[in-house]
Formats: structure tokens, sequence, C-alpha cells
């Protein structure tokens, strides 16, 4: 082991008299006898030594790694390099080999590519391959070279021999693939120049939908980039690299600052909930190069392409129609099932069944096709490769080969013996699955048709395992296991035997393999969930209880003989708990779905809807153990079932139940909806799932993870599907309870691999601020970026303007002459496009040289001349010039407009004034203009051509962070003397101070925070805490009035830099209560942190914070916490060893709180009955909060 330590102290400041001070220590450590002998050492390390890199063999040795040099350690040798003119040698004679550019790596990360090449990655984003020249195992040089920029990185890691992962904070994090060749140093200088950096802003969307088996392809792709490094040794065969970005992962963090504003799509007309997707999030995100505006949107709101009225609509689908004498001779067509358009769109409706054709226009042909229309239907798709379609309505189903009828079935067996009425039983639901159909009866029968490809035909029979059991099917559904390998095939305890064969097989008759299996799931009353195989049906996997929602689910055999023993306990229980089971028994399974869609690696999911609404999601995995093995070898010969039997089980299938972040709780009529989940393969290169009733979402699959994003923008949606045809390109329809019929397309702009949908607006500088300026719909942005200038000209700028005079500090003209890097700022004034493509910049307002902007908001300020009011941008500035020079800065006011033909948005600069300190604050307050500047606050009146101070207040002690304003109260908050309270009076013109926090606080951002008629203080701090306080001038405590008291805290355990109020929705079960104006005005904070996370604070009424205050309480014990964090301990307020009084426990953490879903149905009641509540209560609360806060 080698431990890098400084023998004695010192600092930059004493560099003069003292460097040099670091070594290292190798130390062999014997775990047996407890010793840990010296065995070499080195010293005179420079000072700024700050990381050890160990070389692997057969080379061995360790790296340094410092600010200015590199040096490489072993017991036998050791070598060094000097990166930049700042390196020194230890006894300043001998001289130091050095690189042939400068470069500094204080900051760097560095990983092995090969044994005798690192990567490194600098502050600023550079990549440098650094090689070890080497004979035998002494490195006798070390060589740096140049290779590409790429993102600025926290962390860099190889993953195998061929990949290497770069961590960011401040951006995208990309997966690197890199190749070695060796070539002579000719054919590297010519490829030098040839490829760009490794970025990862053009092609996001095309490189986040490709497969992962895409990274087995050859590297010769658009992301190709090629460097070599060259070697000081021309002679020596030259290794060279070439890189090609695989994968990335967007980062919408570190946030700033984000504005609200409406989306370009926004619908006008919209109430409710549905108004809320018209707005979106607009953040100030990344940091230099990496620097961008995320654009978030919680919800979806598809781009639509036509609308028509449907009313009555029960259903809709899209079928295929392949022409079987085209399809022989243009053999082509059929590889591409992708490609291929929807030939027949069928629409359902109460009585009757449309039939339209999805040629270049949707006509309706109804009247000339065989297709079933006298009544509804319940479900069509394609079978036998799509050559045919099939119908199923209520008394039957048809084939039909394009609109010709080439079969039709009764299915109502007149004179039945089930003796429900003369019409017999009918179709309940179908499910299709080529060649076969499954079909539920009303009666509670199970029948399936089953295809035969040769004649396209269907046949009826009735599963017989449906016929001789007891129980009485609640939902069933057909899984296809596509695939040349079905994936559920390596689950049965026989898949060793299977495993490789695929392969040979595959080459005699790829057609027949290419099939897959076919399963039924079926969910009975009782809760129980069962696979079969298609067509035998016989049981491979059952499930006892999957109603209950448990973690893990396994095929009962296994979990049997673990659970006999337990059997006997649990009857006393039962009786006991009578009157606790009466709501978990009338629970059922209302529909069922299993999909594994395609993906190099992709395992199926299983989705189950409860009847109160709740979405059980599953996803499968292999377990193999070897000690189940012996128990279930038992356990099957006590059952005496025969040996077959046992082994075609799927003994090692298991699902892990998958957390969903949606509130599926419907609102709809029960049984209004006969289907709600629609799986789809590719909308617009996406696939997933469906989710239809009163709040649809759509579930996407990335990486093998659901995303969930919700569509609120058209109310309830009854009936959905694909479409894909000349107009509309991979898109789909759906259609709305108000009776609309809209055919979509997906946004393409938008990268759906997050929590929310983000776009990213590349901006090449660091955005700090954000502003919306709503009547013209642009956002103003403050954006600073380096550039490179002479010290001279940056010394000059440093002058006090008084003295007047330069002082060169004793430089030669060469040092004046070299480039310093000085940050530059602007105003960039941006536009969203209208088609949702990039965003365009309509006009940039520059800063002074060493003028920061600090500041930016828009404004409302009357006019004292002409009664008016005015919308401005104002803009608050410092100039930063070093600690000699007194701080000034300037207030800036713009009028923004357009041009008479709105093509040109003209800004001009209407006001600009210098004074004392910086302005670091400014806000609207009644007309007038609140500009902190420096240690004072002051408000001044505007008169159309100049501001003129009518009241000021020398109230921050320090410097102000953030202002706020409710009508005539501010909130302040100062950077180390946490937030004051005052008001402003219009009569005496006064501000006057009405409390403050008298603890010393580091203050990041405030807001304040309306519940009714409630008004209350929210700051956050530099230790991770969200505080809020409120002002109480009757309360003994408050010291007459003067000091704020605490209402609540909370550690949120990231830095909170915004905090934006936002009206919540008043909600169902508000609206039964009688103070409904109470609740009308209620706002919630929306707060974004640095980590890139973004949450809320809401206020609660008092029943529902104790109800939900209870629960958290007893889930603290119930469920597992991450990393160990236990909340009662990590939620507390964090105060770094100052002196705290702790405030009310009064904050409930929804976080937390979301698990409650997640535990099994059964814990969940038995919880809610220890707290005197009902698990619908809890339900019903959790979805008002997550539908009051659905801002976006």
């Amino acid at each position: 082991m080698v431990i890098l330590h400084e023998q004695e102290l010192t600092w930059a400041g004493r560099v003069a008299w003292k460097h040099h001070t670091c070594m290292i220590s190798a130390l062999s450590i014997s775990t047996t006898l407890k010793q840990h002998p010296l065995i070499w050492s080195a010293n005179n390390l420079p000072h700024d030594a700050y990381k050890l890199l160990a070389v692997p063999s057969p080379i061995g040795g360790v790296l340094v790694v410092s600010a200015n040099s590199i040096h490489y350690l072993s017991q036998s040798a050791s070598c060094m390099l000097a990166l930049n003119n700042y390196a020194v040698s230890p006894d300043s004679s001998q001289d130091m080999p050095r690189s042939n550019f400068n470069v500094e790596l204080d900051a760097a990360h560095a990983t092995w590519l090969l044994n005798d090449v690192a990567l490194l990655s600098t502050k600023t984003g550079e990549l440098l391959l650094l090689a070890l020249v080497y004979d035998g195992r002494v490195v006798q040089r070390l060589d740096l070279s140049k290779s590409k920029a790429s993102v600025l990185t926290s962390g860099i890691a190889s993953i195998g021999s061929s990949l290497f992962f770069l961590g960011s904070r401040l951006g995208d994090s990309l997966l690197v693939q890199f190749s070695c060749g060796v070539g002579s140093s000719g054919l590297a200088s010519s490829l030098k120049d040839e490829v760009g950096d490794i970025e990862v802003d053009a092609p996001t969307s095309k490189r986040m939908r490709r497969s992962s088996s895409d990274a087995l392809q050859d590297m010769v792709g658009g992301d190709e980039l090629s460097l070599y490094g060259v070697s000081n040794n021309t002679e020596s065969a030259q290794k060279s690299f070439s890189f090609a970005v695989r994968d990335s992962l967007i980062n919408i963090g570190p946030l700033k600052d984000f504005s609200y504003g409406l989306r370009i799509n926004a619908d006008a007309n919209a109430t409710g909930i549905a108004k809320q997707s018209n707005y979106e999030l607009v953040c100030c995100s990344g940091n230099g190069k990496n620097g961008a505006l995320c654009i978030l949107r919680q919800s979806i709101r598809p781009e639509m392409i036509t609308e028509v009225e449907l009313p009555g609509c029960k259903g809709i689908w899209t079928v295929y129609h392949k022409n079987t004498r085209g399809s022989s001779a243009d053999s082509s067509r059929m590889l591409s099932d992708d490609d291929e358009y929807h030939a027949y769109l069928i629409i359902s409706l109460e009585a009757r069944t449309m039939v339209l054709e999805t040629g270049d226009l949707l006509t309706e042909v109804t009247e000339s096709v065989d297709y079933f229309v006298q009544g509804r239907t319940i479900a069509a798709g394609n079978l036998f490769g799509r050559r045919r379609v099939i119908q199923v309505y209520e008394t039957g189903a048809r084939v039909l080969d394009g609109s010709f009828m080439t079969q039709d079935l009764n299915l109502v067996v007149p004179g039945n013996e089930s003796g429900n009425g003369p019409e017999g039983c009918t179709v309940l639901s179908a499910s299709i699955s080529d060649p076969y159909v499954l079909l539920t009866m009303t009666d509670g029968s199970i029948r399936l048709l089953v295809g035969d490809p040769s004649s396209c035909s269907v046949s009826v029979s009735a599963p017989a395992a449906f016929g001789s059991s007891k129980k009485c099917v609640s939902c069933c559904t057909l899984y296809h296991d596509k695939g040349i390998e079905p994936w559920l095939r390596m689950t049965s305890t026989d898949a060793w035997l299977s495993t490789g064969v695929g392969e040979t097989i595959d080459g005699t008759d790829g057609s027949l393999q290419d099939q897959g299996d076919i399963y039924c799931v079926a969910c009975y009353d009782s809760g129980d969930l069962e696979i079969f195989d298609v067509p035998n049906f016989t049981s491979v996997f059952y499930v006892d209880k999957f109603v209950s929602g448990k973690s893990h689910l396994v095929d009962f055999q296994i979990s049997d003989s673990q659970k006999s023993s337990e059997r006997l306990d649990g009857n006393s229980q039962e009786l006991n708990n009578n009157g606790r089971n009466e709501s978990s028994q009338n629970m059922k399974v209302t529909e069922v779905a299993m999909q594994r869609w395609s993906g190099q690696h992709s395992r199926p999911f299983l989705f189950g809807i409860l009847t109160d609404g709740t979405i059980l999601c599953y996803h499968a995995y292999l377990f193999e153990s070897s000690d189940t093995a012996s128990k279930i070898d038992d356990s099957v010969s006590m059952e005496n079932s025969s040996s077959n039997m046992s082994s075609s089980r799927l003994r090692n299938l298991r699902f892990l139940r998958v957390p969903l972040d949606i509130q599926g709780r419907d609102d709809m009529p029960n049984g209004a909806l006969s289907r709600r989940l629609s799986i789809f393969k590719n909308i617009s290169g996406y696939q997933g799932l469906f989710l239809c009733g009163s709040r649809p979402a759509w579930f996407m699959v990335f990486r093998e993870r659901l995303r969930i994003h919700p569509q609120l923008c058209d109310g309830p949606i009854v009936a959905f599907t694909v479409l894909h045809n000349v107009n509309c390109n991979h898109g789909l329809i759906y259609v709305t309870s108000q009776g609309v019929l809209k055919i979509c397309q997906l946004p393409s702009t938008s990268n759906y691999d997050n929590y929310w949908p983000v776009q990213k607006v590349p901006l090449k500088g660091t955005p700090h601020q954000v502003t919306y300026f709503h009547e013209k719909n642009l956002y103003p942005v403050i954006i600073s970026a380096p550039v490179h200038k002479p010290l001279n000209q940056v010394l000059s700028s440093m002058v006090d303007q008084d003295a007047g005079h330069v002082e060169n500090h004793n430089l030669s003209a060469d040092e004046l002459q070299q480039t310093y890097s000085v940050e530059e700022f602007e105003i960039r004034i941006l536009e969203p496009e209208k088609s949702g493509g990039p965003w365009q910049t309509r006009a940039t307002i520059a800063m002074h040289s060493s003028e920061n902007a600090l500041t930016i908001r828009v404004v409302t300020l009357l006019n004292t001349t002409t009664k008016e009011n005015e919308i401005l941008l104002a803009v608050g500035t410092a100039y930063v010039q070093g600690e000699d020079v007194a701080a000034r800065g300037r207030v800036l006011l713009f009028s923004v407009g357009k041009d008479a033909d709105n093509s040109q948005t003209l800004v001009s600069e209407v006001y600009s004034k210098e004074l004392k300190g910086a302005i670091s604050a400014l806000a609207s307050l009644q007309g007038h203009l609140l500009i902190a500047s420096g240690p004072k606050i002051i408000l001044h009146k505007w008169t159309g051509a100049e501001l003129n101070g009518i009241a000021f207040y020398d109230v921050p002690p320090l410097y102000v962070v953030s202002l706020n304003i409710v009508k005539n109260f501010i909130l302040l908050g100062d950077i180390h003397k946490s937030i004051y309270f005052l008001s402003w009076k219009e009569q005496g013109a006064q501000l006057s101070l009405l409390a403050k926090d008298f603890g010393s606080l580091d203050c990041f951002a405030t807001e304040f925070l309306i519940d009714g008629s409630t008004l209350s203080l929210t700051v956050s701090d530099d230790q991770k805490n969200i505080q809020i306080f409120y002002y109480a001038p009757k309360s003994t405590e408050s010291w007459k009035g003067q000091k704020l008291l605490s209402r609540a805290e909370f550690h949120v355990g990231a830095h909170v830099t915004k905090f934006l109020r936002l009206q919540m929705l008043s909600t169902t079960s508000d609206r039964g209560s009688s103070t409904v104006s109470d609740k009308t005005n209620r706002f919630a904070l929306l707060f974004g942190t640095l980590d890139g996370s973004i949450g809320c604070i809401a206020p609660l009424d008092e029943l529902t914070f104790r109800r939900l205050q209870s629960l958290q309480k007893k889930l603290v014990d119930a469920v597992p916490h991450v990393g160990g964090l236990n909340p009662r301990s990590f939620r507390q307020f964090h105060s770094n060893g100052k002196v705290h009084r702790s405030g009310p426990d009064s904050i409930v953490d929804c976080e937390l709180l979301c698990h409650y879903e997640m535990i099994p149905l059964e814990e969940q009641l038995e919880i809610a009955q220890q707290i005197g509540t009902t698990r619908s209560q809890i339900l019903s609360n959790l979805n008002d909060l997550s539908l009051g806060t659905s801002f976006l």
C-alpha cells in the first residue's frame, strides 16, 4: 500500500521558502502478523501533489500527479515530467524534462487504457494521453500528448478492455469505446485533424435510440474520433487511439435558476389539470462549454396532425394487410416489418363498427368491406404473419383477407345449458397473439381460437385447465415470448439442455425457430396468478396472492416448501382479523399484461391493474440457486406429479416489483374501459405501453427501465392505438372522453429517458439566471464565457478610475503579452422555436469589461409622468476589479418590443445608472423598483426618464442573496445573516423592519409560502436545509414581534438554489369541504438543487397532516431505507456544530410516504388500521397531493 503524505506543512504563499514537502511511503501489510513494515519511500515531491495512480503490471510502480508535474516512482527507478513553467525541480539545479505544451493538472482525473497508457481528463475538459516509455520493467521517460476535448468530468473509469466512462456533474456523462492500433507517424499526422471532439450535443436522439448491440459493430460511425499521440521517439511504432461515443446519460444539474413559462403549443381554453400541461420549466444548468438551457415538461403533449369529432367510441385498432400474391415476389419488403404501413383503422362505437382505410387519406369503407359492422367490436388484430385480419365481436369472430371475409365463426352456442337467458354468453374480452386468440366469455369461461397457418383458418377449443378448475378467472392475456432464444425458456429447469442449441438449428430452418413460445397469463378472483403454456395449457408458474403486490414473485412449489411450517400460525391469526381482511378479499386483478420489448438483454415486464386502479409492475429475472433444487424434488415427489410436468415448470423464474412514479387510481366509472393497457413497439422509435383512463400516461422502456410520463392535456382517454402511414410516420391515435379522435406524433425534440422529458439547448457558456418575458414569450438569460486577453489589458481594467495609473507589478514586456482567461458576461434574449426546434437568439446585450451581470428580472413599473404601467427588463451588475477598487454596479432598464411584421425583436436601453456597491437583487414593489445595492436596499420611483430614490433601509449587513415580494411585504435573504421581513407603507413613504431571524444562516434562496390567509417565509441554506418561519407579533416568544418563529425545518440533502411559488390545483376531496375559498388561495414551492434534482413543498390541512405524520412514523420502521439513512436522523436540521434550537416537527416527507404503495396489501391494511384510518383514505390523500402539485 502506497501512502502520499506531507512531511512539513506549507501553502501557496510560502512556496518561495518551502516547497517539495510531500513524500510517499510504500508499506507491506501482514494481517496475520499484524505488522506493516516500510519497504521503500521517496521524498521531495511537490507540495501540491494530490493523486496517486497505481501502474499496472508488468511495469509496476506508482504515478504521482501534482498541479504542474507528473512523477513516476518505483522501488528501482524514478522519472518526472514538467507540465508548465511553474514546475521546479527539488534542487533547482538539475534540468527537468518538459512536455511540449503547457497544461495544469490540478483537479484532473485519470484511468488506464493500456498497461502503459493512461488517460487524463483536465479541469478544462481536455483529454490527454500519458505514455510510459519503458524497457523491461524500467520506465525511462513519460510522454504526454494532447487528445480530444470532452465534457468537464468529475470522474473517469475504464470498463473492460475497450470502454471508458466519463462521469460529469456539469454535463452529460459519456460511455466511450476506444481501440488502439499501431501505425507509422506519417499516417498519424495526416489523420490528425479530421474529426471533432467527444461531445454529445448533436446526435443525442440518434444515439439514445440505438440498441446496445450497435456497440459490437465496427467503429466507423458518425461519432468516430481518431487521435494519435505522437511520441518523441519516432523510430518506435506509433500507438494510435480512435474513440467513438457509444452512449450518454443526460444531466440537468447543477440547476442554478429556473423560470416558468408557456409552451409553444399551449391550449388557451384548457382548464383544471389539463391547463397545467401548458407550462414548461426553463432551467440554467451546466457550466462553461457544457452550459445549457434545459426545458423540462412533466407531462407529454403530442403534436397534433388532425382531429375529428367521434362520440361514443369504445375502442380503436389498426391492422396490417400483407398481400400474399405480392409478398413472394418482393421478399425484401417482408423483412422490414417496422416500416410497413397500416391498412385499416377499425373503430368500435356503442352499437356499430366503422372501418377506415389508412391510405393517403382516412376514408371510410364501412359499407364496402366484409367486416362485422352491425355491432361493436371487442378486438381486432393480425394473424398468420399479417396475411389475415381477425375481428372479434360479441357473438363471434371473422377472419378477413384485406376486405374479404374468408371465415366467420359463431361463438354463441344456441340453447346453451348455462341458463343465462336465450342469448347465451357473449365475448367479454379478447387477447390476440399470432396464431392464437384467447377469449373471455361473460359467464367466466375461457375459449381459445387456434389458427392453422397452412389454411389460414381458425378453430375453437375450450382449454381443459379452466373447465375443470373451480376458480373463476378475473382476467387473462396471451404473452408471445419472441426471438430465436425465447427468454422464458431459459428459466425452465432443463434450460441447460437447450442453451446453445439455437445457433445450430437456426441454419436449417430459421422460420420455425423464430416463432418463439406463447403463454397464457391468467388471474383468478382469489387474487392468484397462473402462467400456462399454449396450446397445451399445462401450468408452468403459479403465484399465490398476486394481488397483494409482494416485492418478489416466486413459483408456488418453491415457496410452498418454505411456508408449510408457517401455515399453522396463520389460521388463528385470520380469525382475529376478519374485519381487516374484508377489503383485501374483494380486491381483484381487472387487467393483466405481459411483454418483452426488443433489445439485446431485455427481460419481460408483467403489469396488473387492481379494482381500485392500483397498478402493479414486475420485472422478470433469472434466478438459479442450488439449495432450492433438493427442496423442490421432495415437494414434487410428495405431490406425485408426473415427472414431465415438474420439469416443464419455470423453476428459475422470479419477478421483482418495480416502483411506479404514478398515481394510477382511476376516477372513471367502473367498467367504462374494457382495456386500459395498450402495448406499442414503435412510436417515433420508442417502445413501451400507454395507460388509458382518467390520468393517461406513457410507460417507455429505456435500458430495461420504465420511464413514466403522464399526458394531461386532453383529460381522460378512452382508446389508443398506433398508426403508421404516409402522413403520420410511426404516430398514434387516441380518443378522448369528450368524443374527439386525435391523430398525433410524439414531439421529437424531447429526450424521454429521464424522470421528466428534457430538451437541451446548448449555450456554449455558463447560464447564471433566467427570467420569462410573458408578453413577448421571450427568455432573457445571463450568460458568461471565458475569453483570453493579454495581461496588460486585464491589469488596466482593474484600475481605480480616480487614481488613474496602471501598476505593472514589475512585469516584463513579454509577460504582459501573455494571455489570461477572463469571464465576459452578456444578456442573451432567446425565443422558443415554433416548430419545437432549436431556440433562436433574438438579441444580445454585452456588458462592460470586468462587469458581471448578477441579476435579471422582468419588472412592472408605474410611470409617474404618464400614469401608465410599463413592463421593462431590469438588470443589476457589479464591476469585479480586485480588492483595491471600491465596489460599484449599474442598474439597467430595457424595453423589449417587436417590429411591425413581428419578425425582429427590438431591445432598447431606456435607462442606466451607476450606484455604489454591487446590484445583487431587484424586484418591483407596487409599481416601484426595489434595488439591493451593497449594504442597503433603496426603493425608486420611475418617471419615464429616470429612477429617483424615495425610501431606503440599511438592512442587509453584508450582501443580499434574494428579494421576494407579496403585496407590500418584502422578504430579504442575506449571505450570512439569515432573513429579514420588511413592509412598505405608501403613506409617509417608509420601509420598516417587521422582524428578522436572529440566528446566523448562510442563505441560498428565499420565498414566501402562502396557504389561504397564512403567510410563511421559506429559506434554504448552505448546510442543505430548508427552514420555514412565520411572523407572530402577538406571541411572547417573538420578543414583541421582532423575532421570526420557526414553523418547520427539514434536511433536503442538496443545496437548494431557487424557489418558485405556484398555485396548487384544488382537488376532489377539497371541493367537498366547507372552506372552499380558503383552499383556492393555496400555493406550493417548486425548488431546484445543485445536484440537478427538483422538489416541492406544499401546505397541508391539519387533519391530512396528522394522518400522514402517523403513517410516516410507522413507515420509518416498516420499510428499508436507501443507504441506511434513517429518515428520523437524516431529515433533522443539520447545523454543522452551531447552536440550534430545533423547531417543531411539522413537515412530512412524501419520499418516505410513497413507499406505502410498495408494501404488500395486507401490510398496507394493517398499518392503516393501526393509525386509525383506511387504506383508501391514505391513497386518496397521496393522490390529491400529486394532483395538486402537477404543475407541468
